[in-house]
């Protein structure tokens, strides 16, 4: 598992990357994962350029190995962020919500490796000419912004990884080894880990939002808001106004106006569990306890060693 596609592009020990989550992903997360043998990702979504220039540095000081920036590309502040990632040499970028071919040549030029984040087979074949150097292929069953396909981990990762020649990270649902294990058994080379390290000690997220993971359980989230931009987010008093509203037959620019400005800050880092908007993925009904990132990491390697010692006794034994 160790030496592959995935660990020598980013030159990590383990082919596990933290999801670069608005409100979660600063860098005490980034470090913690990075100095365990992961890939660290900053969320600049929830950034503003200088806040997000100022955890890079900080990054840079608390590891010395290999982390990266997550890059939603439908910001106002995108070119800004861009320069700031580009001045402070960061050596990894994962990009998402936007079309791949806009600034990946950009960010290769200043020698970035390059990420593109998809929900699709069209989507990772737009990506692979454009000439990322991996591509993410996240389920619906992710937290946060997903995919309008509704295209489930495990029917999408094969599709992609029989369409591409280039590496294959899985992600949507996988908080676990046996998770890591089926996912590299259907073409990935490698995982991405979000709801997981929300729940852990380093994350930036508050202990409201934490709390409310390890509590949950199984139908606790749903994807809605399909109208501006589909998002999985767990049910509280915001996810029902939001229902309710939907029975009204809203335009998007009504959805807008419930849906507000800065909704998931005040849900997942100013911790307002009523009327927050709480992103998380449909794994959290398996999360029951807030621990340190560096043990994600440990028990996900453990588990996947041992569920594949598993495996391959029940196929030699039946």
């Amino acid at each position: 598992m160790y030496q592959n596609s995935i660990t020598k592009l980013f030159n990590i020990k383990y082919p596990i990357i933290q999801g670069g989550m608005i409100w979660a992903s600063g860098h005490k997360l980034v470090t913690a994962v990075s100095n365990a043998g992961g890939l660290g990702l900053l969320g600049a979504g929830s950034m503003y350029p200088e806040v997000l220039r100022a955890h890079i540095q900080k990054t840079k000081a608390g590891t010395d190995k290999p982390y990266g920036v997550n890059v939603p590309l439908l910001y106002t502040d995108l070119e800004e962020i861009l320069e700031i990632i580009i001045e402070e040499k960061v050596p990894i970028v994962f990009t998402s919500a936007g079309n791949p071919k806009t600034y990946t040549q950009r960010l290769k030029n200043a020698g970035i490796t390059v990420v593109h984040v998809v929900s699709s087979v069209k989507f990772a074949l737009k990506s692979q000419e454009a000439g990322v150097d991996a591509v993410v292929a996240e389920g619906f069953e992710a937290g946060g912004h997903n995919g309008r396909e509704e295209s489930t981990t495990l029917t999408l990762l094969p599709q992609v990884a029989k369409a591409i020649d280039i590496p294959l990270i899985a992600a949507g649902g996988i908080a676990s080894g046996r998770a890591m294990l089926a996912a590299m058994t259907l073409g990935a080379d490698g995982v991405q880990v979000g709801s997981r390290f929300v729940a852990t000690h380093e994350a930036s997220s508050h202990i409201n939002f934490k709390n409310a993971v390890v509590e949950s359980g199984e139908g606790a989230t749903h994807l809605t808001l399909k109208e501006l931009a589909p998002v999985r987010m767990m049910r509280n008093k915001f996810w029902n106004d939001v229902q309710e509203l939907y029975k009204t037959a809203p335009s998007p620019e009504d959805l807008k106006v419930l849906l507000g400005r800065a909704r998931a800050k005040k849900g997942m880092f100013e911790g307002d569990m009523y009327e927050g908007e709480l992103e998380i993925g449909q794994i959290c009904g398996l999360i029951d306890a807030i621990i340190p990132a560096a043990q994600v990491i440990e028990d996900m390697v453990a588990e996947y060693e041992e569920a594949r010692k598993d495996l391959l006794n029940k196929s030699l034994h039946g």
